[in-house]
């Protein structure tokens, strides 16, 4: 029997492996949501609507995110849009561009945190932080005999051979990259909680040089 979408944990898989499904189904309902919020609250006090938005509409826009995170744009903007569509009913702050109105509020785009939960989800799967077989995962950058400058660095990864776009964008395969640019003092730090708060600053310390350039 074939069959074009399965529904397993709560995340829809379609038959071409692609998340188009799956976030247009987190988008739906994390609008319903939202709407119901709207409903509820004519005032949006900013702190007051976004401690109801991150509760009770984020939540839904990033559950099992590292599992079917979108690389389309068009998949990447239907989740976007539900977030732009918050804070755009924040009282205050109607006349305010997107990218304003989250640095007002305190928020990230949904991008930079699904960046950020794919390498905190990598950090606990190499730490033991996740009871996971990472060697069925991952491939160690140290493990070739060969010494370069990643395969020394702490928790360093080697990069898969990727031909398919789905494959190149697989968890495993997409992550790479980017994990072995963090510094190995952030990879070895001892705590879930402290990991996510060093990257989270060395997000930040980027997005400030790039923007002063």
């Amino acid at each position: 029997m074939v069959t074009e979408e399965e529904v397993d944990v709560g995340i829809t898989t379609s038959r071409n492996l692609k998340p188009a499904a799956q976030c247009q189904k987190a988008a739906r309902t994390a609008m319903a949501v939202l709407g119901q919020i709207a409903r509820a609250f004519h005032y949006r006090d900013r702190h007051v609507f976004v401690r109801l938005y991150c509760q009770y509409v984020r939540p839904h826009l990033e559950f099992a995110g590292p599992a079917w995170s979108p690389w389309q744009e068009g998949d990447k903007e239907c989740l976007e849009r539900v977030q732009r569509k918050a804070v755009a009913m924040v009282s205050g702050l109607a006349a305010r561009e997107y990218d304003d109105r989250l640095r007002e509020l305190g928020l990230l785009t949904l991008e930079e945190r699904r960046h950020q939960m794919d390498m905190a989800q990598v950090y606990k799967m190499l730490t033991g932080k996740d009871k996971v077989n990472r060697e069925r995962l991952f491939t160690m950058a140290n493990t070739h005999g060969r010494h370069t400058r990643t395969a020394d660095a702490p928790l360093s990864l080697r990069q898969g051979a990727s031909r398919l776009e789905v494959r190149k964008n697989f968890f495993t395969q997409r992550v790479v990259a980017d994990w072995n640019k963090i510094p190995g003092e952030t990879k070895t730090l001892k705590s879930v909680q402290a990991f996510k708060s060093s990257y989270r600053n060395l997000r930040s310390q980027r997005v400030h040089a790039a923007g002063a350039q």
